[in-house]
């Protein structure tokens, strides 16, 4: 396997992470609203995943930028920049005394997030098959 097969491969296996991270988002956001958990252990548990995600996502960015991978750097440029945005502006991480007022725009945050995610996933999963298609031949 080339290295666009093994940088795809890894952009399968780091999307279904951080849609796995997604998904546990919006339990937790669901779990506040219906009063399983208070507002501090909701932020406790996930502030604690905010940066890795952003982190793991600008990495496999910048894998794509190096690689020389356009149309994936591209398609993860916008939300790239939104994250930095956020981190840049102070407001990346949850506020226990402020979750509640803001809950709406997280949840909102997380589906779109997700969605990003499973259609990155199975973008990346095309073009690994298709890597190793054009190394087969």
């Amino acid at each position: 396997m080339g290295g666009t097969g093994w940088l795809f491969l890894f952009a399968v296996l780091m999307a279904a992470g951080l849609l796995f991270t997604m998904v546990f988002f919006i339990i937790m956001f669901s779990d506040l609203e219906s009063d399983y958990i208070n507002p501090i252990d909701l932020c406790n548990k996930l502030n604690q995943f905010v940066l890795p995600e952003n982190i793991a996502h600008a990495f496999l960015s910048l894998l794509f930028l190096i690689s020389g991978q356009w149309v994936a750097f591209l398609l993860n440029a916008p939300l790239l920049a939104y994250n930095i945005n956020k981190i840049r502006g102070g407001n990346h991480m949850y506020d226990a005394t402020e979750i509640f007022r803001t809950l709406p725009n997280h949840k909102k945050e997380g589906f779109f997030k997700l969605g990003f995610y499973l259609l990155s996933f199975f973008y990346y999963l095309y073009r690994m098959i298709l890597a190793l298609i054009q190394e087969s031949e």
